[in-house]
């Protein structure tokens, strides 16, 4: 069994210092308690996600062929107003760019990635629901 670990390191204030392998993550608050120095903790769980289905999309598609020229992944994701605050649910944006996109294929890549391989859509949406929605930038139709 594999195990990821990380080290999280005070760092003043509301900042956090996350080690992980040979990288190092910037966790902080917003001003007033912290100096907004890097993203908080919640939104860099959308930063995972994004991550995560986004790396599949880029290892499926050129198996599937088909050729891209961007891909850009947007989350956005409500909180709950009372504590502890939560997103109540998570929207994704997949916009693709290219000439000659199969909408089909990509829409089946992203189903894989949101219904089979997506670790960590898989442990988000068993606490909130998670969407999402496809905008394709066919440059051949220009």
């Amino acid at each position: 069994m594999s195990e990821h670990h990380v080290t999280t390191r005070w760092a003043g204030k509301m900042a956090f210092d996350s080690t992980v392998g040979n990288h190092v993550v910037r966790i902080d608050s917003k001003p007033e308690a912290g100096d907004d120095s890097g993203p908080g903790p919640k939104s860099l769980l959308l930063v995972a996600l994004t991550g995560c289905t986004g790396i599949d999309l880029a290892a499926l598609l050129p198996k599937m062929r088909v050729k891209f020229d961007t891909l850009e992944i947007e989350a956005a994701a409500p909180l709950t107003e009372e504590h502890p605050r939560v997103y109540t649910e998570i929207r994704l944006l997949f916009r693709v760019r290219g000439r000659n996109l199969s909408e089909e294929k990509i829409r089946r890549a992203i189903e894989l990635s949101q219904e089979k391989y997506c670790g960590v859509t898989a442990m988000l949406k068993a606490h909130c629901p998670i969407t999402w929605s496809l905008e394709l930038v066919d440059e051949a139709s220009k």
